[in-house]
């Protein structure tokens, strides 16, 4: 038996099934590559769901990673560490929020926003003030709290029931106006639905929900989980609508693969978790806080935001050209290096991703019919060029 098959056979006999069964055992990667145990060679356009945003194996990281893992890779928040604290400054000049919370990923992000808007009003004795509004369609995170304001029922089934939370349609300011009440909250929504199926908001729709929560005195709460770290172009997908919600939620791409998730909020919300109210054992620790240091570094001192811009109007002219020219798909949807491709009815999407991996591109899924590129920040010209030709011929093959 290969190594690989000893690998699946113990997989599948150890690992638990909720992932469904893999049959590719990847082993390293390099820049956008990776390569599996067989010795495959794959072109990676989705970086491990928005996540490698410097791609694989990148100097830089690596090193960051290497010297802090020689010096400490973990204490109790009890301390600070001087990572910790610089990420913090850091991500507050960005962003504009005042105050950052470390945790491990995006669900915890949430957890943290939610706690944190709540216990506000509960500290000023508004106890009815609880009540969140989110949006058909999003996707916050899987645990029961996260899961309250996700807006699909297909991540909820099984798990009982989740109350305090309203959904209306996405986009739809007047539904999310009649939804308001004095026991309102917050409004949390992401910018761009990634995992929903790649759905913009629409113009004019995001100033809106700030305007209403400024007149209501709700907060508003931006998941840029999927949209921050440069993804679409400017460091956090608002920024470029010039929206500036009370609280922002960042993970996935922060820590450029290290597990790191952050809540940012304003000065208003500045003393809304007094010691004690929430924590975490693992969340801001040195090593994490030292690899999205350098990922930052990275970000800015290789202008990877332009860079950004000029690869996403690449991808986004070869992906208009595919849905003129290929009946297997009927849309393109998304913005810089967040973009996916619609398919048709009848087209199975894991049916496209496998057919494409074996032609030695990744690719993954969003919503139900959606291909899903985001690559690395980092992928040259040519590479980008290179993966958007083998979807071009396979959509082509798929279609006859």
């Amino acid at each position: 038996m290969s190594a690989t098959n000893d690998l699946l056979a113990v997989a599948e006999k150890n690992l638990y099934g909720n992932y469904g069964p893999r049959s590719v055992v990847l082993e390293r990667g390099e820049g956008s590559f990776v390569w599996d145990s067989e010795g495959q060679r794959y072109l990676d356009l989705y970086s491990g769901i928005a996540v490698s945003v410097l791609g694989h194996a990148h100097p830089r990281l690596t090193a960051a990673i290497c010297e802090q893992a020689g010096k400490l890779l973990h204490q109790t928040n009890y301390f600070l560490t001087a990572p910790n604290v610089r990420l913090a400054e850091r991500l507050c000049a960005l962003t504009g929020m005042q105050r950052a919370f470390f945790c491990n990923s995006g669900t915890e992000a949430t957890e943290a926003a939610l706690k944190l808007v709540r216990r506000h009003f509960f500290d000023r004795g508004q106890t009815e003030r609880h009540r969140v509004i989110a949006f058909d369609n999003a996707f916050h995170g899987r645990t029961l709290g996260a899961l309250s304001v996700t807006g699909q029922s297909k991540y909820k089934e099984g798990f009982g029931p989740m109350g305090g939370v309203t959904h209306v349609p996405f986009g739809d300011l007047e539904a999310t106006a009649r939804a308001l009440g004095p026991d309102v909250a917050a409004i949390i929504t992401e910018p761009i639905q990634a995992e929903g199926g790649i759905f913009v908001a629409p113009p004019g729709f995001l100033a809106g929900l700030r305007r209403l929560c400024s007149e209501s005195g709700t907060f508003l709460i931006m998941d840029e989980i999927q949209t921050g770290m440069g993804r679409t172009g400017s460091f956090l997908y608002s920024q470029s609508l010039d929206v500036r919600p009370d609280v922002v939620t960042m993970a996935k791409a922060l820590g450029g693969g290290v597990p790191i998730g952050a809540m940012l909020c304003d000065g208003a919300l500045a003393a809304a978790l007094p010691p004690g109210s929430h924590g975490t054992t693992f969340g801001g620790n040195p090593l994490a806080s030292a690899a999205a240091l350098a990922t930052l570094t990275v970000l800015e001192q290789d202008g990877l935001l332009a860079r950004c811009q000029e690869l996403g109007a690449l991808l986004t002219s070869r992906l208009d050209d595919m849905v003129q020219r290929h009946p297997v798909v009927v849309g393109r949807r998304g913005a810089g290096l967040l973009q996916g491709l619609v398919l048709a009815d009848g087209i199975v999407p894991k049916d496209a991703v496998v057919r494409l991996r074996e032609a030695g591109v990744l690719v993954t899924i969003a919503g139900s019919n959606v291909l899903r590129f985001t690559p690395a920040l980092t992928i040259g010209i040519a590479e980008l060029e290179e993966g958007l030709r083998v979807v071009d011929r396979v959509l082509g093959e798929i279609g006859r």
